[in-house]
């Protein structure tokens, strides 16, 4: 029987072992897209304790402690911190199977040096080890002991990137920190918040927008100054994917109609969707930028718990449409006038792996490595079935050597030990090829391509 998380965990054979410790463990992150504060980055936040660090803002934990019946007093409502991480200690011994066991044992070890595991009985001298622990440990100090290197935050056109610009100045902080720009709001014309947010974007811009043209000339000067601030990046939240062809005039009727708190078909809102999606895209173009698609949310499935505690407080599920074809015209609109930047798709549900790692080889450019990206196991796909389906749909349809890697997606700074769970899942496949004569006994160059995906792709991926 092996050790619980030994050395060698998840590396079953003696390549894997090979790939990941001399090769994988020590590589620096990239993290391209997470959800971290720049604000607490900045101000060097010092948490109040483990559970602030821990539970607060980590949707992972909060549902499975909402599926053991805990009451929501001690998730998201006023119990003390103690009482609060003594509960989510309670649930522990029974998430047998679930990531978040690894993970919460690979984050005790990692960042507080704590071998227990967490149950009841641990539960009072883990929290307070892992206080007086984090007396050492602030935002900054958690990023930099992961190895992190570079990182993006996720920023809304309307931001000041007043903390950007402020990091800039700082250069007692190595890591390089960035924008960026996720301009879901501009784009979701059916939700209740349209109207205001556009008044906010024709503020923040100095434009007046009231139709389609003087929209995409605020989007526009909102990029270009992202831009001077250091951003190379966009991110997109396509839930549904929605693509129909219009003309600037009925896209312009459309705009002028939300404004006016008119009811729009869905018709209407795929024209208007698939019209600012391709001039952002051609922006981003012009800008050597990269895109990210983030295809395929159900979210807020609760309505009463919406009314209670917001959106985006965990109760958001995988949704089952179909997409290809929509996305295939959206992408291909923009390549056919050679517009169509660097893209990297993601998809929540797992059966539409194949989909993306087919797709991508549709748009590839001659003198531009691996220009389109399957991205990483996302969100619920984040674990290690989900990783492993996403590197093996990869690699037998396209080229693994040259995809761009692992992110953390994550608002928590304990969160970067999802790269190490990665590392180890990505070298004990590729190890398992060449120890069952798949792939020629070529330790070297294998040990070559996984610090390509660990960090070097990336790197290059995302320089303009």
């Amino acid at each position: 029987m092996k050790t619980f998380m030994g050395e060698d965990f998840v590396l079953k054979n003696k390549t894997a072992q090979i790939l990941y410790h001399d090769y994988a463990k020590d590589m620096p992150i990239f993290d391209f897209h997470c959800h971290l504060s720049v604000e607490e980055i900045y101000n060097d936040k010092k948490f109040s304790s483990i559970t602030e660090a821990w539970l607060g803002g980590d949707h992972y934990k909060w549902r499975l402690l909402r599926e053991m019946g805990v009451d929501e007093s001690y998730i998201t409502g006023d119990k003390g911190d103690y009482e609060k991480f003594l509960e989510y200690a309670k649930v522990m011994p029974y998430a047998i199977g679930n990531p978040i066991f690894h993970w919460t044992h690979l984050e005790l070890r990692r960042y507080f040096g704590i071998d227990e595991i967490l149950s009841p009985n641990t539960a009072e001298s883990i929290y307070n080890r892992a206080n007086e622990k984090l007396q050492t440990l602030t935002a900054r100090k958690l990023i930099t002991m992961s190895n992190v290197k570079k990182l993006f935050t996720t920023d809304d056109p309307i931001d000041d990137l007043h903390f950007h610009k402020l990091l800039k100045e700082d250069k007692s902080f190595a890591v390089e920190v960035e924008p960026a720009f996720r301009p879901d709001k501009a784009l979701n014309i059916e939700q209740s918040t349209y109207v205001s947010y556009i008044a906010k974007l024709a503020d923040v811009s100095g434009i007046k927008i009231d139709g389609i043209q003087s929209l995409c000339e605020a989007l526009t000067k909102r990029i270009e100054y992202f831009d001077r601030v250091g951003c190379v990046c966009a991110d997109h939240a396509l839930d549904r994917v929605m693509y129909m062809p219009a003309t600037a005039e009925q896209v312009d009727g459309i705009v002028k109609k939300a404004l006016a708190g008119g009811e729009l078909s869905r018709a209407e809102i795929e024209q208007y969707k698939g019209y600012v999606l391709v001039h952002l895209g051609r922006q981003y173009a012009h800008l050597h930028w990269v895109q990210q698609y983030h295809i395929g949310a159900l979210r807020n499935n609760s309505s009463r718990t919406m009314g209670l505690l917001g959106p985006d407080t965990g109760f958001d599920a995988i949704e089952d449409q179909s997409f290809a074809k929509k996305l295939s015209m959206l992408l291909d609109v923009l390549d056919s006038t050679n517009e169509l930047p660097k893209t990297i798709l993601y998809c929540l549900n797992p059966r539409d792996n194949e989909v993306l790692a087919t797709l991508i080889n549709c748009f590839q450019q001659g003198g531009t490595i691996g220009k389109m990206q399957f991205g990483s196991a996302w969100w619920f796909n984040d674990q290690k079935d989900g990783m492993e389906r996403q590197l093996m749909a990869l690699s037998q349809v396209g080229l693994i050597s040259k995809f761009v890697g692992m992110l953390t997606d994550s608002r928590s700074f304990l969160s970067y030990t999802r790269h190490e769970y990665f590392r180890r899942i990505l070298c004990n496949m590729l190890g398992n090829l060449i120890e069952e004569g798949e792939y020629p006994n070529e330790v070297e160059f294998v040990g070559g391509i996984v610090q390509d995906i660990c960090y070097n792709n990336a790197i290059n991926y995302f320089n303009k």
